[in-house]
């Protein structure tokens, strides 16, 4: 039998990156699975990757750490408060914080340079397994307004991989390729697709701001666009809240 080809998928824990796993999984892929305990406040979400990945069945699971708090700059690596998600009115809602903070703010749970840093060390690992394809879990529609989740900043990466790697350079022009198949998606059909896919959204892990004990805040930005997208999708949301209350 012909052996599979193999894919990096990036798996943080997270709702959208379970998706992209099972999505790859479903195209036939060997998924080796690449997570990264990079100093995060809420690290509960690197178990949540490790109960991800075999529930899904991914070939391997490697766990890279990164020092991310040596920089800081963010309330997901430094000891800046995490904001409370503004209350729901009309729309999705990315589009509802966008307007809220204008069009280009960038909110303080940005972390400089994350998925930058991210994709470099999959394109590496890429390289020493011989995938050809790398694969995130970046979203432009129902997202928090990170600029390392936009088309733009994908094509950039894009290129740089391909100028920068063995790969690209000796390729024969394949290289390695970046897969984003959920940037145009709605939370509420990244949802639906995943429930297709048959994944147990409640190993899943989402929260800016978790309990001591690992419950989602039920107050922040990343709470309320999960709990909306269940509730958009007609899916029961299987997480385990702290609180509700905005």
């Amino acid at each position: 039998m012909a052996e599979r080809e193999r894919a990096i998928v990036l798996v943080s824990g997270g709702l959208d990156s379970a998706v992209v796993l099972a999505l790859a999984r479903a195209r036939g892929l060997a998924c080796h699975a690449l997570s990264f305990d990079y100093g995060q406040r809420h690290r509960a979400e690197v178990r949540a990757a490790g109960r991800v990945a075999t529930s899904l069945g991914a070939a391997s699971h490697r766990v890279v750490r990164i020092d991310l708090r040596a920089i800081g700059g963010s309330a997901l690596t430094a000891d800046i408060a995490v904001p409370r998600a503004r209350r729901a009115g009309a729309g999705g809602i990315g589009s509802r914080a966008k307007r809220a903070r204008g069009a280009s703010a960038i909110p303080v749970t940005y972390v400089p340079a994350r998925n930058m840093v991210f994709l470099s060390l999959a394109a590496g690992l890429a390289e020493v397994v011989g995938a050809g394809s790398v694969w995130i879990g970046v979203n432009a529609v129902d997202y928090s307004g990170y600029p390392d989740c936009r088309p733009a900043f994908i094509r950039a990466m894009q290129r740089a991989i391909g100028a920068g790697t063995k790969a690209g350079v000796e390729g024969g022009g394949g290289g390695i390729r970046i897969e984003t198949p959920l940037i145009r998606m709605s939370k509420a059909a990244i949802i639906r697709a995943g429930s297709a896919a048959g994944v147990d959204f409640g190993l899943t892990h989402s929260c800016y701001d978790p309990s001591p004990r690992g419950l989602a805040c039920g107050r922040c930005e990343s709470c309320a666009i999960r709990s909306r997208g269940f509730e958009e999708a007609g899916v029961a949301d299987p997480t385990r809240y702290v609180s509700r209350r905005g």
